[in-house]
């Protein structure tokens, strides 16, 4: 009996705790109801119609209508698709998309993401209140996903800048939007990371959080604890189409900085440096004489650029800029491309194990950057100790390339290259910071490399150049 009674008793009492947990854990989760109230009247549903040709499909440019017996039902089944009838009007469909948005001044000049308007024939800002605006984008900038939008009324709510350099990981943030058309929806979550660098978008340092978007979110602003827009969600990361706890979101002060200059000038200026960059992962670090790894590994200069007219060379870590550190590849572009152009800027870089320092000036960013092309001519091989077979470079190759010197991988095998992530048809250019002229000269460097150490190769693959780390194991 009084085993029972016992366990009954503990069984109460741990309820109790279980309860009183709870509780506590309820008191410390943020109150989004007062925030909501007094943030949500600054943001706009934005729907945008565009007109698309619906009439029957054309036959390609060039060519024309084949001729059928007239006893062939191709002839018909051929007429039926694309023949139209002369003197017809192609007919148009309207297409419609939706978006969200945030007035940034009193007189109507409202923030959304470039993809929400691209292509409008029309676009529909709807307030709070309910009144229906017509907006006229002012300008768009693709490389951040932003736009400026202008709509015709004074005395609008306006939206709260704050910083979003401010946040922290595991900060509490809260979207307003308008998800699959539902207005003023709001969805809360935390600050996942920052900084982030997405696929074709480096020049913004996106925040990273587990707030749910979906469709018709993007362009809504993203709020701190104390009301303020710290960014412009953006992007979702999905394997469905919906949201799977990862959402992007622009940092509000880069939105603004393009916002600001698509008002006064009409488009984007950025500075452009001019090189290609990675990370620099722990055995790269050892193998540059680095404590811990840091910084932009430079993995090409490209001709003409500032980074070539500052004294910056292949094989530089660049761990500061104008005056900012940089902690990994992906904080550089954000910072150049904000830099002023036409301007000197320090830059240190890490050069032979010690810190270097230079002046750059920035030219503007230009439309797109050229980059070498790659050849995979064979010739004849030579094997080396560390696992592949390389060959020279031909003459014809290295102009085609615009190489002074460099061998080409024909053969991997296992070894300490294939681990490092050497791969057929890589182009050595640099090994062990010392640059490859040719195989001979490569053969010998091979050769009297030490055994226990990590070795820096830089590669030039599908036109691209990369470093990578070779571990020379201590027999070797």
């Amino acid at each position: 009996m009084l085993n029972v009674r016992n366990a009954a008793m503990y069984a109460l009492v741990a309820c109790f705790s279980l309860l009183y947990a709870q509780v506590s854990m309820a008191n410390h989760l943020p109150g989004f109801v007062d925030l909501v109230k007094e943030t949500s009247s600054a943001v706009v549903n934005i729907s945008t119609t565009q007109k698309i040709k619906s009439g029957m499909p054309e036959l390609p440019e060039g060519f024309e209508m084949p001729e059928f017996p007239e006893d062939s039902p191709f002839g018909e089944l051929f007429k039926y698709f694309f023949e139209q009838d002369e003197g017809s009007e192609p007919s148009y469909r309207d297409a419609k998309s939706l978006g969200s948005g945030f007035i940034i001044s009193k007189d109507g000049y409202v923030m959304t993401n470039y993809h929400v308007v691209k292509d409008a024939d029309e676009i529909i800002v709807r307030l709070s209140d309910r009144r229906e605006l017509k907006g006229e984008v002012i300008g768009v900038d693709q490389r951040s996903d932003v736009a400026l939008l202008k709509i015709e009324a004074t005395g609008l709510p306006v939206a709260k800048i704050g910083k979003s350099s401010d946040l922290e990981v595991g900060e509490w943030v809260l979207a307003i939007g308008s998800p699959f058309g539902f207005d003023h929806s709001a969805t809360a979550g935390i600050v996942s990371a920052k900084g982030l660098s997405l696929p074709r978008e480096n020049y913004v340092p996106f925040i990273q959080t587990d707030v749910a978007i979906n469709t018709g979110n993007s362009g809504g602003p993203l709020f701190n604890q104390e009301g303020e827009v710290v960014g412009v969600n953006s992007q979702i990361y999905s394997r469905t189409g919906g949201y799977m706890g990862l959402s992007f979101a622009i940092p509000v002060e880069v939105a603004m900085d393009v916002a600001e200059q698509l008002k006064t000038a009409g488009r984007v200026k950025r500075g452009w440096l001019g090189v290609l960059i990675q990370d620099v992962t722990l055995d790269l670090a050892e193998s540059f004489g680095m404590k811990h790894p840091r910084g932009a590994l430079v993995a090409k200069v490209l001709p003409d650029s500032p980074a070539k007219k500052a004294g910056i060379k292949v094989g530089d870590i660049i761990v500061e800029f104008n005056d900012e550190e940089i902690q990994n590849s992906a904080a550089l572009p954000p910072i150049v491309g904000s830099s002023k152009v036409g301007v000197k800027l320090p830059v240190t870089v890490m050069r032979n194990g010690r810190e270097k320092a230079l002046k750059v000036t920035l030219d503007e960013l230009p439309d797109e950057n050229t980059v070498a092309k790659t050849s995979k001519d064979p010739a004849v091989e030579q094997t080396n100790r560390i696992g592949f077979s390389a060959v020279d470079l031909t003459d014809e190759q290295k102009e085609m390339l615009e190489l002074d010197g460099g061998v080409l991988v024909t053969r991997v095998i296992e070894g300490p290259a294939s681990q490092g992530g050497v791969r057929k048809d890589d182009i050595i250019l640099s090994f062990d910071n010392n640059q490859v002229k040719n195989l001979a000269q490569f053969q010998k460097l091979v050769k009297d490399l030490p055994g226990g150490k990590s070795v820096a190769i830089l590669v030039q693959r599908s036109g691209s150049p990369t470093f990578l780390a070779v571990k020379i194991p201590a027999d070797g």
